[in-house]
């Protein structure tokens, strides 16, 4: 009886998942979808796609600034601001366009400026999955 249940229990052998090799389009697709939301689509081919996503990241984006909404810089004084900041560069071209440009100072004295950093970050992080989607499609792990 115990050799039964051996048996049917699964091993760490028996469990293995496919391996997907690291490929220059995946990478090419994870960088270029970082700088320019949906590029690493629209470079794979996916056109829907990546004009979906980047019409979305850049619309968050525009509405953010337009509430007045904070761009973080660089700080390690308070994890807050780190956070804000780390969320703000997974932007791409958008945060370095932002800090050129000077925009994004943000305005403490009205409560929507708050909405305009939310959306900020949001629009970051929904650029940052679209370009962990993009490389898994460049790798062969998602069709």
């Amino acid at each position: 009886m115990a050799n039964e249940i051996a048996k049917s229990v699964p091993t760490k052998e028996a469990v293995v998942e496919p391996e997907y090799p690291v490929t220059a389009m995946g990478v090419g697709a994870l960088i270029a979808g970082w700088l320019v939301p949906g590029l690493g689509h629209i470079i794979q081919k996916r056109w829907i796609r990546g004009v979906l996503i980047f019409v979305s990241v850049v619309a968050m984006f525009t509405l953010g600034l337009g509430m007045e909404g904070k761009i973080y810089g660089f700080n390690t004084g308070d994890l807050l601001e780190m956070l804000g900041f780390v969320c703000n560069v997974c932007c791409g071209a958008l945060y370095f366009l932002a800090g050129a440009q000077d925009w994004g100072q943000g305005n403490i004295h009205r409560a929507v400026a708050d909405y305009g950093t939310k959306f900020i970050f949001v629009a970051g992080l929904l650029n940052v999955i679209s370009a962990i989607d993009a490389y898994h499609i460049g790798i062969g792990k998602k069709k």
